[in-house]
């Protein structure tokens, strides 16, 4: 049986993270592996595990858990990650969690997937004016309670709804209000503050896709 010497074990090990590391600065990230990256990140090994080891169980560790289910606790188990690496894993992780990986907002493409959103005024004895602000794919920005009025009418002005649409760099909006009688008729109010808003939505530029008008479970359009 040929021993190895040691130092000789130390080398290799070296080796690779160097080779890894010099793959990537020639090469660019993607030329690497997932275990190739996890090398980069860790940098040394530790006795009795190599780099490359270390690095292959912290792979199988993420592909057991997942980024989102994944703790220190996880990391401690792996032999040769300390508090410090694995302080460093988890931080490193909720970095790019936070900076990269956003919800998927709530598409709102129908008048009924609008009205989903309004549940929290169908039954108020008051009226509220609401807003929902969408991008460009009608995804939903914000969901904002603009004003509350008495119980027989909410006052608003187009100034205060396009503000915050301004505000979120919205594409389009969509409008509603409750009626606390529970009738779903469309007074000539409720049409007056559809076209002013429309028209104020042609001079900024922010689409007005609807004017809803909310009674318990039910809906109607002023539009």
């Amino acid at each position: 049986m040929k021993i190895i010497p040691y130092d000789s074990i130390n080398k290799t090990r070296r080796g690779m993270r160097v080779m890894s590391r010099e793959l990537l600065y020639q090469r660019g990230s993607d030329s690497l592996s997932d275990t190739g990256l996890l090398e980069v990140i860790i940098n040394t090994g530790a006795t009795n595990n190599s780099v490359n080891q270390i690095s292959k169980n912290i792979n199988a560790v993420m592909q057991k858990y997942g980024i989102e289910c994944v703790t220190a606790k996880d990391f401690l188990s792996i032999k040769g990650i300390g508090k410090a690496r694995a302080a460093m894993l988890m931080a490193s992780i909720e970095y790019f969690r936070r900076l990269y990986t956003k919800p998927t907002a709530p598409l709102i493409d129908t008048p009924e997937k609008a009205f989903e959103q309004l549940a929290h005024i169908k039954n108020k004895k008051q009226e509220h004016f609401v807003l929902l602000t969408l991008d460009g794919a009608r995804r939903l920005i914000s969901n904002r309670i603009v004003t509350i009025g008495t119980m027989m009418a909410s006052l608003v002005h187009p100034r205060e709804v396009f503000a915050y649409a301004i505000e979120d760099r919205a594409a389009s909006i969509i409008v509603a209000h409750n009626h606390p009688s529970g009738m779903l008729d469309v007074s000539q109010g409720d049409t007056d503050v559809t076209n002013r808003l429309k028209q104020v939505a042609d001079i900024v530029g922010v689409h007005l896709d609807d004017h809803l008008i909310v009674a318990g479970d039910e809906f109607v359009s002023a539009m």
